[in-house]
């Protein structure tokens, strides 16, 4: 992706919204397209934090093991984040990442990151905002899923 297209791409992601042009050309120098494959694992519970992604195209199904299989947590598509814990220092990730359809995203080394938000406080404050409250929306859909699967049968939602 030619670094103009980068620009606007980051620009228009709902995550970026509003966030001043400086920052959106810092993060436009580490960005760089991925793209998976339908039924592709990205990542797997308890495995290292890496990269924060952007979503781009496609949907990811945020899977949390329980016995015997996996409860879908969330569905994430284009316009959503993927990789919160990759902006926090020795954390492993929280959730096994699924793609159900192609998807392309754009990824981010979540340490280069955080070292950008150490050495410029004012984008670390902007980025970290934007991460909790991601943190906190999925904190909702966990628990959200946690009531529909414990719920007795007759009050689950059709």
């Amino acid at each position: 992706m030619a670094p103009s297209e980068m620009k606007t791409v980051l620009t228009a992601h709902p995550f970026l919204e509003g966030l001043p042009e400086k920052y959106v050309d810092m993060l436009s120098k580490l960005a760089f397209e991925v793209h998976f494959d339908q039924d592709e694992v990205i990542f797997r519970e308890g495995d290292p934090s890496s990269l924060f992604y952007l979503i781009l195209d496609g949907k990811i199904a945020l899977e949390m093991g329980a016995p015997g299989r996996q409860i879908i947590i969330q569905t994430l598509e284009a316009g959503d984040e993927l990789g919160w814990s990759s902006l926090l220092e020795n954390t492993s990730k929280q959730f096994r990442a699924r793609c159900l359809e192609p998807v392309r995203a754009l990824a981010f080394d979540g340490a280069r990151v955080v070292n950008l938000c150490e050495e410029d406080h004012e984008f670390g404050f902007h980025i970290m905002r934007r991460a909790l409250a991601l943190v906190a929306e999925r904190l909702r859909a966990t628990r959200l899923q946690t009531l529909d699967v414990y719920s007795p049968k007759g009050a689950r939602r059709p």
